[in-house]
This record gives structure tokens, C-alpha cells and sequence, in this order.
């Protein structure tokens, strides 16, 4: 049984999430067996953009999760994230020992980056420099990037470090929207795509494919529909007992092995190794582009100690 434990803060958008008759029902029909959107609209006997709506909203909220896979073509497989949800309801002084500290970085706001083309940078409205030329990637307007490209190498940021002297880190969890990048689009396109937090191998994950044809619910019009249009999110989760990538333990490392409180940042490191096996390309998406309205989001939970004693 997966649980969710959320405080009284964390608990605000959840909430909001769910208090629809409609994604309570979808939310239902899902701890069944994992359903399409085609699928909950026959069963729901709703129409296929309402039930869309609904099922991006619970997406945002981390409840369920969206996975390409083949059958009739590709489609995408919509799946319930957690069996149970539990918001701790902590006195004012024992809430204050569980701390969280959250960050969305922009994908433009990157500090360094090494990468091969097929490569480019895209804000909201038209390209960053040339395309297919890493020169761009240091253009001082990458800040304003909104989808970043790039065949292999890798693009590394650094978040700051805003946990306490003194305090234990529990939980660090970053999530992003990322697929492979081949020319224009392609389903059949596999690229392994690594992590890296300070340095350390976190783990790498198989993107099955560069995703276009549709388009993203975010993507601007501008943008051919024969690019790529968006990704799938990801979620990588370091704790105590080890690392995880969207629930599935991946590594023994735990926090400790990434030396979280010896630098004034955190970096986050992604992108392909040029002797990867599926050399297949990265692409990032940033809040205006593909399907989620974020950047990297990172989430980090400590412990104060010196309150505990």
C-alpha cells in the first residue's frame, strides 16, 4: 500500500484536487486497474475533454500518473499514485521540528552544460540563438527557455541549499518533464537518460519515446506539431532507505551518500551519457511547454534536530 502523508500546507492543493465529485470518481475507477481517457469518458459517460481537464488537475496534484505504452498505436495509461492520503495535524510546536522547503527553477536558469547536437534552446515565442549549434546554450536570453534540446551530453543546475545548520535531511525529491529527442518527433525512439545530485550517480531511466503528433496542453501554437510536443513526468525521490524513481526503489544510495549538507547548493544534474546504449537525445520542458506547469521542482524535507533535543 503506497501512502501519502501531507501537513497542513502541502495538503492545501491536494485538497483542492479532490474536492470534485468528477476526479473522486476517476480517482475510483482507477483503483481498479489503470484506465485511458477514452476509456473513463465511456465509463463515466462524460465528454473526452471534460474527463482530460480532470485527469491533468489530479496529475498537478502528484495523485495519479501518465505513461505511454504501446497497444493500438501508443496511448496514454492513466494510473493511481497512492492508496491512502494522511495529513498530520501536528501541534504548532511539533510542526515546527518537520520542515519542507520547495523551489520550481526554470529550465533556462541552468549554471552549466556540455551537449551535442541535434540541440536548441526555445522560449515561449521563437528560438534562442541557432539551432544544432551549443554555442546558443550560453546566449544570455537562455534564462528565458522553455524547452531545451539536445542529442547527448548534459544541462546541470544548482538549487539552493536552504536546509538548517543542524538539521537532518529525510527526504529530497525532484520532479521534471522530459522524453527523448529525436529529429521532429519519433514513438519508437529510446534514450537513456541519467541523474546525477552533487555528483553522485542518482540512476538512469529508458525514455520510450520523443513525443509529438499532439499536441501539448501547454505548448504554444507557434510550434509545429510535428516537434515535440511534450513529455512524461518524472519523479526521483532520495530518502533514508534508499532512491526511487516514480515509487520503484532504483538504489541503496540513501541521502547521506549525497552529501547534502557539505555545499551551499544542491545541483541537479541531467542528460545522456555519449556511450550511453540508447543514445536517443533529452528533451525539457519547461512551464509553457508540453503537458505540466512547472520547471524542476524540488522538494526537501528536514528534520530540525536541535529542536528535538
Amino acid at each position: 500500500m503506497r501512502v501519502l502523508q501531507l501537513t497542513l500546507e502541502e495538503a492545501i492543493e491536494v485538497c483542492k484536487a479532490l474536492s470534485n465529485e468528477h476526479r473522486m470518481k476517476i480517482l475510483g475507477i482507477l483503483s481498479e486497474t489503470p484506465h485511458n481517457v477514452n476509456e473513463l469518458a465511456e465509463k463515466m459517460n462524460m465528454p473526452f475533454s471534460t474527463i482530460a481537464v480532470n485527469v491533468k488537475k489530479l496529475e498537478d496534484a502528484g495523485l495519479i500518473s501518465t505513461e505511454m505504452v504501446p497497444g493500438r498505436g501508443t496511448q496514454k495509461i492513466n494510473s493511481k499514485e497512492y492508496d491512502r492520503i494522511i495529513i498530520n495535524l501536528f501541534h504548532e510546536e511539533e510542526s515546527s521540528l518537520e520542515n519542507v522547503s520547495i523551489i520550481d527553477m526554470p529550465v533556462g536558469e541552468y549554471i552549466d552544460c556540455d551537449v551535442d547536437p541535434g540541440c536548441g534552446i526555445v522560449s515561449e515565442s521563437d528560438y534562442i540563438g541557432m539551432q544544432d549549434d551549443p554555442r546558443s546554450f550560453f546566449n544570455l536570453d537562455h534564462r528565458n527557455a522553455q524547452l531545451i534540446y539536445f542529442r547527448s551530453g548534459y544541462i546541470e543546475y544548482k538549487f539552493p541549499n536552504n536546509t538548517p545548520y543542524g538539521s537532518e535531511v529525510r527526504e529530497l525529491e525532484f520532479s521534471a518533464e522530459i522524453c527523448s529527442e529525436a529529429p521532429y518527433h519519433k514513438l519508437d525512439w529510446p534514450s537513456d537518460i541519467t541523474l546525477w545530485i552533487n555528483s553522485v550517480e542518482v540512476c538512469t531511466w529508458t525514455s520510450p519515446s520523443d513525443f509529438g503528433g499532439d499536441r501539448g496542453l501547454l505548448t504554444p501554437m507557434w510550434w509545429s506539431s510535428n516537434n515535440s510536443q511534450f513529455g512524461l513526468m518524472k519523479r526521483w525521490k532520495i530518502t533514508e532507505s534508499g532512491c526511487f524513481l516514480d515509487g520503484m526503489k532504483v538504489s541503496e544510495k540513501t541521502a547521506k551518500d549525497f552529501h547534502i549538507n557539505d555545499k551551499p547548493y544542491i545541483a541537479f544534474k541531467i542528460g545522456v551519457k555519449k556511450d550511453a546504449d540508447n543514445a536517443g537525445g533529452l528533451n525539457l520542458f519547461g512551464n509553457k511547454f508540453g503537458n505540466y506547469e512547472q520547471g524542476i521542482l524540488m522538494r526537501l524535507s528536514y528534520t530540525n534536530t536541535k529542536a528535538q533535543k
